[in-house]
C-alpha cells in the first residue's frame, strides 16, 4: 500500500511537471524544417521548461498564421510583403536564421550530373522545352547521353518560400518570366505545366517516383532522398554546385537592410550559387504573453550563438558574424 501511494505521488509529480512545461507554437516553411527540428530538440536539453511545437506547412501558411496570431511565431523563406505586414495587429520582425540552396533535381537513367543555365531552366518551366534531349540541354551537357523522354515539371502546390526563392531567381534572370509568372510564395504556373506537390518533401517524393521529372527543393531534401542535382551557371558565368561554401559566397554579397528583408538570388561572385536564399523566423516585436516572449528571446539568442554551429552538418550556411551581431541587436528590441 505504501509503495502504491508513493507511486501515485510520483506519477502526480511527473504530471505536474509535464503540465508546467510551456508550449510555444510555430508554423511555416519546410525549407528550414530539418534544422529547426534539430534546434528544438537540442534546446529542450538547455531549457526543459519549454517545448517548441513546429508545424511544417509552407511559408505562405506561416505568414497567414502569424498575422492571425494563431501561433507564437511564423517561419518563411520569402520576406513578407508590405501589404501582408500591414494586415498584422502589430509590428512583425524578420529574424534571419540560416541560408540554403534551392537545387534543381531530376530523375533520369543512371542519374547523370547535369549542367543547366538560367535560359534553359526558364524555358523548361515555361513549357517551351519539353524533352530531355532538347538541343539546349544537350549543348550544355555534350558528354551526357540524354534520353528522348518527356520532361515532367514538378512544382509546389502550397504557399512556399522555396517557390519564392526559385521564382525570385527566374524573375531576376528573365524578363519574360518576370512579366508573366513573376515571383511569390504562390504563383500562377504556365497553363498545363507540371505536377504540384506539397512541401519540399512532396516535391522530392514526386521527382523520385516519376521518371523524367524535374523539380526544385532545398539541398538537404535532395541529399536525404539520394537525388542528383544540377550545377547552375551563375552571374559570373561559372557552373557552380550547390554547397555550404557556394551559398556562403552568395550570402557574403547580400545587401541586408535594417528590416532584414533581402534577396540573395543571382548573386555576383565567382563561386556564388545562384539560387540561394535566407530563411526567417517571424515574431511580434511586442509580445502579448510576457512569459512566452521571454522564452522566445532566450531561444533566439541561443540559436544565434549555439544553433548556428550545427547548420553546416545539415547543409545550411550559418549567418556571418557581422550579420549575427546585427540580428542580436534586432532580438534585443523585442518587448515582453
Amino acid at each position: 500500500m505504501k509503495k502504491l501511494i508513493l507511486l501515485l505521488l510520483g506519477g502526480g509529480l511527473f504530471a505536474a511537471q509535464t503540465n508546467a512545461q510551456m508550449l510555444i507554437n510555430g508554423a511555416g516553411a519546410t525549407f528550414p524544417y530539418p534544422i529547426y527540428s534539430k534546434w528544438f530538440d537540442e534546446y529542450a536539453k538547455v531549457d526543459p521548461s519549454v517545448r517548441f511545437n513546429y508545424q511544417s506547412i509552407g511559408s505562405g501558411g506561416g505568414q497567414k498564421q502569424i498575422i492571425a496570431r494563431t501561433v507564437d511565431f511564423g517561419a518563411s523563406d520569402g520576406p513578407m510583403s508590405d501589404d501582408n505586414l500591414a494586415k498584422a495587429p502589430g509590428k512583425i520582425l524578420h529574424v534571419p536564421t540560416v541560408a540554403g540552396a534551392v537545387v534543381i533535381t531530376y530523375n533520369l537513367p543512371d542519374n547523370p550530373k547535369l549542367k543547366l543555365d538560367s535560359d534553359t531552366l526558364v524555358n523548361i518551366y515555361l513549357g517551351n522545352i519539353t524533352k530531355w534531349n532538347d538541343p539546349k540541354i544537350a549543348a550544355l551537357n555534350p558528354d551526357v547521353k540524354l534520353p528522348a523522354v518527356d520532361i515532367i515539371v514538378v512544382h509546389r502546390s502550397d504557399g512556399s518560400g522555396t517557390s519564392f526563392i526559385f521564382t525570385d531567381y527566374l524573375s531576376s534572370v528573365n524578363r519574360a518570366w518576370a512579366d508573366t509568372v513573376g515571383k511569390g510564395t504562390s504563383v500562377k504556373w504556365p497553363a498545363g505545366i507540371g505536377v504540384g506537390a506539397k512541401g519540399n518533401e512532396g516535391v522530392a517524393g514526386q521527382v523520385k517516383q516519376l521518371p523524367g521529372a524535374i523539380g526544385y527543393v532545398e539541398l538537404i531534401y535532395a541529399n536525404q532522398n539520394k537525388l542528383p542535382f544540377a550545377d547552375l551557371k551563375n552571374a559570373a558565368g561559372n557552373f557552380i554546385a550547390p554547397s555550404i561554401e557556394s551559398v556562403t559566397a552568395a550570402l557574403a554579397t547580400a545587401k541586408i537592410p535594417d528590416d532584414f528583408r533581402f534577396s540573395m538570388v543571382n548573386a555576383p561572385g565567382e563561386q556564388a550559387y545562384p539560387i540561394s536564399g535566407a530563411t526567417w523566423l517571424l515574431v511580434y516585436q511586442h509580445q502579448k504573453d510576457a512569459a512566452k516572449g521571454k522564452k522566445m528571446v532566450e531561444f533566439l539568442n541561443w540559436a544565434l550563438i549555439k544553433g548556428e554551429t550545427v547548420a553546416p552538418s545539415l547543409d545550411y550556411a550559418p549567418l556571418p558574424e557581422n550579420v549575427q551581431q546585427r540580428v542580436r541587436d534586432l532580438i534585443g528590441t523585442i518587448k515582453y
